[in-house]
């Protein structure tokens, strides 16, 4: 099977501030023999190669990433490490209440490690553990997380606690917030350290590095082989650890479609969010389907980006993610909208990314079909930050065939609702995807938008939270 390259995305601010000059990366020469080859150098990969040290540290490991490690999705995203108790109910859908709480609890935890790990091996990813804010900015979406809420007290847990109107305008610094609740377990990081950070840690241990070394062609069997532009490796097990790229398998593109989100980054403001009053480093959402997430930065910056949702035709990875000139206005109109009075901020940086969006918003792991030893795990749906230590360890096992916990959790080999395929995937999609905008639009203002296009968006796969 061939799979599909793309040329280097535009580089986030994150990269550039991680590591202004980057080191010459290594790729593959040659002919090689490995146990586990890693398709894949984002924060899926890299926590599935550690884990695969950890359990049997003499087997040889080699990640190949087409580009370099942190240079997709991981180094550009808006930095949030949440749980997945905002998806509960969806988790409830297919999971016994025992499941359930141990992916929730695992979710949970995952956050705390994060941080442990960043202190043990001094990677400086400026982990903050400040809580998100999951907020209404439209009348409209006032206590759309009560059945989220609801089903957390079924279960026995409350992670969240509800904020009054003046609470959460106090802590938003912006009084569009009209309702919020808080969930104190997350935290923000500068995700393209944490990527280079993990890349580091992960050849300490032993773990082989091929960067610039995209697979232009898989080959399954005992073992597999996987060729490159200039070498091939054999591996008695493969990990497709892809995000939004895993779409160029037509098996796996049933379950999963890259969506666009856009990020814009101020210039460094700290006395101004002084004023605003925004100083606790809380992360934010709100309740749009084409949600808008924001979190400020150590050097007194607002990240502020958009899920825009634009499609590309086959669900190619090309220029629309990675400079989205549509997507970026949008998200800068819906930052102005909600800080007013910074209508005087410039943006020092703006780029677009791909994201792996299930219908369900959270991810699935298997095998390919007939190919028990080609394992995957798609569908990180713009929550991979820390849920992919998760990811990590699922893959880690399935890889070794082991039988534990995370192997047989009910995530993986999970029925998932597919996608169309083409024309009707972009063409359906991009249908939707107008309706949501025009309704999200009405509903901003204060009107509940047409009948129709609230039909259609209903259509639209379920978002980062699950929404009353």
């Amino acid at each position: 099977m061939k799979l599909a390259l793309t040329p280097p995305l535009k580089r986030s601010y994150w990269l550039e501030q991680a590591e202004p000059s980057l080191p010459a990366p290594t790729s593959l020469q040659g002919h090689h023999q490995v146990d586990v080859a890693i398709i894949g150098g984002g924060f899926v990969g890299l926590w599935t190669a550690l884990t695969l040290k950890q359990h049997e540290p003499d087997i040889r490991v080699m990640i190949l990433e087409q580009d370099i490690c942190g240079g997709g999705a991981s180094g550009r995203n808006g930095g949030m490490a949440m749980s997945w108790w905002p998806k509960i109910g969806t988790l409830s859908s297919f999971c016994s209440r025992e499941q359930t709480l141990f992916l929730g609890h695992s979710a949970e935890q995952a956050i705390g490690e994060l941080g442990e790990f960043c202190r043990q091996h001094n990677i400086d990813a400026h982990f903050q553990q400040h809580g998100w804010l999951w907020t209404a900015t439209t009348p409209a979406h006032i206590d759309s997380w009560n059945a989220t809420l609801q089903a957390c007290e079924r279960l026995g847990v409350t992670p969240f606690e509800r904020l009054s109107k003046a609470e959460v305008a106090r802590l938003t610094g912006s009084d569009i917030h009209l309702a919020g609740v808080l969930e104190r377990s997350n935290a923000t990081i500068q995700p393209a350290a944490l990527a280079r950070g993990l890349r580091r840690v992960a050849e300490q241990a032993g773990v082989e590095i091929m960067e610039h070394s995209g697979v232009t062609e898989l080959l399954p069997g005992k073992p597999v082989t996987l060729k490159t532009e200039r070498g091939q490796v054999q591996a008695n097990s493969v990990v497709l650890a892809t995000n939004a790229w895993s779409a160029c398998l037509p098996e796996l593109a049933r379950m999963m479609v890259p969506v666009n989100s856009s990020i814009v980054v101020t210039e460094p403001i700290p006395e101004r969010l002084q004023q605003l009053g925004w100083t606790g480093n809380e992360a934010i959402t709100d309740s749009q389907l084409m949600v808008d997430y924001y979190r400020t930065t150590t050097d007194g910056r607002i990240v502020f980006g958009k899920g825009t949702g634009a499609l590309a035709y086959g669900s190619r990875i090309g220029p629309l993610f990675s400079e989205d000139d549509k997507g970026v206005a949008m998200t800068e109109a819906d930052f102005r909208r909600t800080y007013s009075s910074l209508k005087d901020v410039g943006f020092s940086h703006r780029w677009s990314g791909p994201i792996d969006r299930t219908y369900d918003s959270l991810p699935v792991f298997g095998q390919l079909q007939n190919q028990p030893n080609i394992h995957y795990g798609i569908g990180w749906s713009g929550n991979g930050v820390s849920p992919s230590r998760i990811g990590g360890r699922i893959l880690a096992s399935l890889a070794l065939e082991r039988k534990d916990q995370w192997s047989q959790c009910a995530l993986v080999n999970r029925t998932c609702k597919p996608f169309p395929p083409e024309p009707l995937r972009y063409l359906g999609g991009t249908l939707v995807r107008n309706a949501v905008i025009r309704k999200e639009r009405e509903e901003l203002a204060g009107r509940p938008g047409k009948a129709l296009d609230r039909m259609l968006a209903s259509l639209a796969p379920s978002g980062l939270e699950d929404k009353s």
